[in-house]
C-alpha cells in the first residue's frame, strides 16, 4: 500500500457515465482522487478527458467490473487503497432500470432479481467492504469516511409498470438508515441522495411523456434536473460541513417530493 496521499480518495460506482459521470468531474474538481467502477471497457476517451481536466493522471483509476459481483467490490478497494493509502468517499450510484418497463401482473422474476441485485446488493455489500477497510486503515480525523447512495424518487412515488425499480430504491433507503445506524459510532457518515427527474441516457426514451408532465405541474421547479445538480449535492455531503447529521435524505428534485393540493 502506498504512502496515504494528501488528497481525499472517493470510489464512485457507475461513475463513467450520466449521473456518476457528473459526479465524477465535479469531485475531480474539488480536489478528489477519484476510482471509477464501471462495467464497460476502459473508455481511452473519456480518461483522457478526466486526465486532462486535472492536469494529473495519478488522480483518476478505472476499474471494470459490476456493482453486483463481491469479487469486484474487493478489487475496487483494493486498487484504490495501493494507489492512494486512503479512503474517504464511497458514491453508491450504479444502477438499472429494468430491461422491458412492465406492468407488476406480467413482471418477471429474472427482471426483478437483476435490478435488486445491482440496485440495491450491490451497494449494500460494497458499504461493507469499505467500511470494514476504512476501519482497518485506521484514520484518526474524523468523519473518518462518507458513503453517499444515489437513489431515486421513485423510492416513496409509486410506478406500477416498473415495481422493481421502485422496490430497489426503497430498500437503499433503509439501506442508508441502516449502515447510517451501525457505522456511526466508527466515524463513518452514510447519506442518501433522491434524485428526480434527471436528464441522462436512462432517461432520453421518455423525454416527450416528461416534457408534458413538467409542462402540467409534474415539480414547482419546471425543468428536467441535470447531473450536475446531484453531483451538487454529493459535494455538500462529502464536505465534512455536516459532522452531526447521519441518515439523512437529501431531495434533488425540483421539489418533486412536496405534497401539494
Amino acid at each position: 500500500m502506498s504512502r496515504p496521499s494528501s488528497r481525499p480518495v472517493a470510489l464512485v460506482t457507475g461513475g463513467s457515465r450520466g449521473i456518476g459521470l457528473g459526479i465524477t468531474r465535479r469531485l475531480l474538481a474539488d480536489g478528489y482522487a477519484v476510482s471509477v467502477l464501471a462495467t464497460r471497457e476502459a473508455p481511452k476517451d473519456l480518461l483522457d478527458e478526466l486526465t486532462e481536466l486535472t492536469g494529473d493522471s495519478g488522480r483518476v483509476r478505472y476499474v471494470q467490473g459490476s456493482v453486483a459481483e463481491q469479487a469486484d467490490h474487493q478489487r475496487l478497494v483494493d486498487d484504490a487503497t495501493d494507489a492512494w493509502g486512503r479512503l474517504d468517499l464511497l458514491v453508491n450510484n450504479a444502477g438499472v432500470a429494468p430491461t422491458v418497463r412492465a406492468d407488476l401482473l406480467e413482471a418477471t422474476a429474472e427482471s426483478f432479481d437483476r435490478v435488486l441485485g445491482i440496485n440495491l446488493r450491490g451497494p449494500y455489500f460494497l458499504t461493507q467492504c469499505f467500511a470494514r477497510r476504512v476501519i482497518e486503515l485506521g484514520a484518526d480525523t474524523l468523519p473518518r469516511a462518507t458513503v453517499v447512495n444515489v437513489s431515486s424518487i421513485s423510492a416513496t412515488t409509486v410506478s406500477v409498470n416498473r415495481g422493481d425499480y421502485c422496490v430497489s430504491k426503497a430498500g437503499v433507503g433503509m439501506a442508508t438508515q441502516l449502515w447510517a445506524a451501525r457505522l456511526a459510532p466508527e466515524g463513518i457518515l452514510v447519506y442518501e441522495v433522491r434524485p428526480g427527474v434527471i436528464a441522462t441516457d436512462m432517461t432520453a426514451g421518455v423525454q416527450e411523456r416528461y416534457d408534458r408532465l413538467f409542462e402540467n405541474g409534474l415539480a414547482p421547479m419546471p425543468r428536467w434536473g441535470r447531473p450536475e445538480d446531484v453531483a451538487g449535492a454529493v459535494a455538500i455531503l462529502a464536505s465534512g460541513n455536516t459532522p452531526y447529521s447521519t441518515g439523512e435524505v437529501f431531495h434533488v428534485d425540483g421539489g418533486m417530493h412536496i405534497p401539494r393540493l
